[in-house]
């Protein structure tokens, strides 16, 4: 079982790194779920893309506060946003643009609704290398 779950968290790597290319393509969740495959498979894949320093803030900040910080937000609402544009410039049937409009504002609600990381709010006394220090996991 440790192979499926390890296959698993590496076809999700995977996905997550051409997500970062591509714009329709989500990385976070991708992220989230290589961390839980390997979590289960290989305990070095999980500490290896813990250390990373584009993923593993994305994977501590959901597993200490359940938060998303204001540049994914923003960046992931946008590229819905966009992708929602790029179906009415094709002229997609407008019942289909209806369903993706209807899913892609519920996607928005549930990211818009998540915690802010502490490190983000801008708090000053939150600001400083002792914070990083202990959100290393």
């Amino acid at each position: 079982m440790r192979v499926v779950w390890q296959a698993a968290g590496l076809l999700c790597v995977g996905l997550a790194l051409l997500g970062v290319a591509l714009p329709l393509l989500p990385t976070a969740p991708f992220v989230l779920l290589a961390a839980f495959c390997f979590a289960r498979s290989s305990p070095s894949l999980h500490d290896r893309l813990l250390s990373n320093r584009v993923f593993g803030e994305i994977i501590r900040d959901w597993h200490m506060d359940r938060a998303i910080s204001r540049k994914g937000k923003v960046v992931s609402v946008f590229a819905m946003a966009s992708s929602l544009a790029i179906s009415l410039a094709l002229a997609v049937d407008l019942a289909i643009v209806g369903l993706q409009a209807l899913v892609l504002c519920g996607i928005s609600v549930f990211i818009l609704t998540r915690n802010t990381p502490p490190w983000d709010l801008g708090l000053s006394i939150l600001r400083g290398p002792w914070l990083r220090d202990v959100r290393v996991m």
